[in-house]
């Protein structure tokens, strides 16, 4: 019974503030007036040039650590057939000699790769966070043109009208504002 009332009155806030949905003037996306506003935030990053910017970044290494994992795993399995081929010519201790300095190789193979997508996993986390940093205050005047009190991400929405979703007003003002910055002050081009 508590569960209806809820649903209930969840429906009834969404269709009344449906009701105070007012556009204000015509810009690429109609801003509107309402106290609630949904982004979709991944879209936001995947369609702004700012966005693409570091996707790109994070893709080239990305690919660069693959080609290196697998030329690498090449090279090991190489070496790992000739052990094996010469297992049978060789006394059980000397093999077992080769056998661990294989395996202690393999090993820190494993850790020297995993450190490095750690650390490529962590400069994505640092570039999305300056994204957003760089995303606040275009989303901030989009709040106050509507007169908002929230920004909710849209996936986290159970029903929405599209009027108040302010993604691709915000990809093109984001991507108006970085228009103007120089690309050696860009995040591609970190050490």
């Amino acid at each position: 019974m508590v569960m209806r009332s809820v649903a209930v009155l969840l429906v009834a806030v969404l269709f009344a503030g449906a009701l105070v949905v007012v556009p204000l003037g015509a810009t690429a996306q109609q801003t509107v007036l309402s106290p609630v506003l949904t982004i979709d935030s991944e879209r936001m990053f995947r369609d702004s040039e700012f966005g693409q910017r570091l996707a790109s970044e994070v893709e080239s290494q990305g690919s660069t650590l693959g080609s290196e994992n697998r030329r690498i795993e090449a090279e090991l399995a190489a070496e790992e057939k000739e052990l094996t081929d010469l297992r049978p010519t060789m006394a059980p201790e000397e093999f077992r000699i080769l056998a661990d300095k294989f395996d202690a190789k393999v090993q820190e193979f494993r850790a020297a790769q995993a450190a490095k997508t750690r650390s490529l996993n962590q400069l994505l986390d640092v570039e999305r966070t300056e994204f957003l940093q760089a995303a606040a205050p275009i989303l901030e005047q989009l709040m106050i043109e509507a007169g908002a009190a929230v920004i909710l991400e849209r996936r986290s929405v159970f029903l929405t009208s599209n009027s108040v979703d302010i993604t691709d007003e915000a990809v093109i003002r984001l991507n108006e504002a970085q228009a103007g910055v120089p690309q050696n002050e860009a995040p591609q081009d970190k050490p």
